[in-house]
């Protein structure tokens, strides 16, 4: 299942040469995390404050490929390669008209409250399974 989350290029998210800054496809590729777990059905302000669990990036592995350009309409794609107990892996694929501009291997850790590695809740694995 591959997740879409569209986005479009704004003035703040470039640099100089009108080129998107490389560290803002951080940023887009975080919304888009976000919201493919909101569309899984999951609340991720509720978990953490019901069941003290967060998620955090443990590893990123990114290609730029080709720049995305003030205004260019992008769609992020987001799919779920591994899950283990406590980790997962997305890919991840920032696109402009079905081509892939910026590729990243994101690696997630559950977190608990202590910062100690948690179990990825069942609320999350049933619709990933």
């Amino acid at each position: 299942m591959t997740h879409r989350f569209p986005l479009r290029v704004y003035y703040e998210d470039t640099d100089l040469a009108d080129i998107v800054y490389y560290a803002n496809y951080l940023r887009f590729i975080e919304r888009a995390r976000t919201e493919w777990v909101r569309s899984l059905g999951v609340d991720q302000g509720r978990l953490k404050a019901e069941e003290g669990i967060v998620f955090a990036v443990r590893r990123v592995e990114a290609d730029y490929l080709q720049p995305a350009k003030f205004d260019d309409e992008l769609v992020v794609e987001t799919t779920l390669e591994q899950m283990g107990g406590a980790r997962m892996v997305v890919r991840q694929e920032v696109k402009r008209d079905g081509k892939a501009l910026f590729t990243a291997n994101v690696t997630l850790v559950a977190l608990s409250s202590t910062g100690a590695p948690a179990r990825i809740p069942a609320i999350l694995r049933r619709p990933l399974h």
